[in-house]
């Protein structure tokens, strides 16, 4: 079982940014590709980015590139994701999730097998 606690969301106005933190437990987080989703109230669950167990390679959704910016720390046990930019349809409670094994990004939620609870982020206009 792995745990993990996300931090670092707020309330941010138009513009913005913030920066979200995702700390797993266990001795084996270089073993894992790591992603972040997000849920918008009465919407479904989305892909935000991902990242490869080295940090060598990267995805985003097409809403938030150029402007989010997915990294870890492995020393850390730490994924990170910086959003620049933000708009206030960036609003929705944020997850980060691991997928075990894996050596391939992926952005389709049923291949991740550990969620955290969530961090809200919320944009004002």
């Amino acid at each position: 079982q792995v745990q993990l606690v996300e931090s670092g969301g707020g309330m941010v106005q138009a513009g913005g940014s913030l920066r979200l933190s995702c700390a797993a437990s266990g001795r084996t987080f270089s073993t894992y590709a790591m992603g972040w989703f997000r849920q918008a109230p009465g919407r479904e669950r989305e892909f935000v980015a991902a990242i490869i167990r080295t940090g060598g390679s990267t995805d985003y959704a097409d809403s938030v590139k150029g402007r989010f910016t997915i990294s870890r720390d492995n020393a850390k046990n730490t994924v990170y994701l910086q959003m620049n930019s933000l708009k206030p349809e960036d609003t929705a409670v944020y997850y980060c999730a691991v997928r075990r094994a894996a050596t391939q990004l992926s952005s389709r939620s049923g291949e991740y097998h550990y969620w955290g609870q969530g961090t809200q982020v919320t944009v004002s206009s």
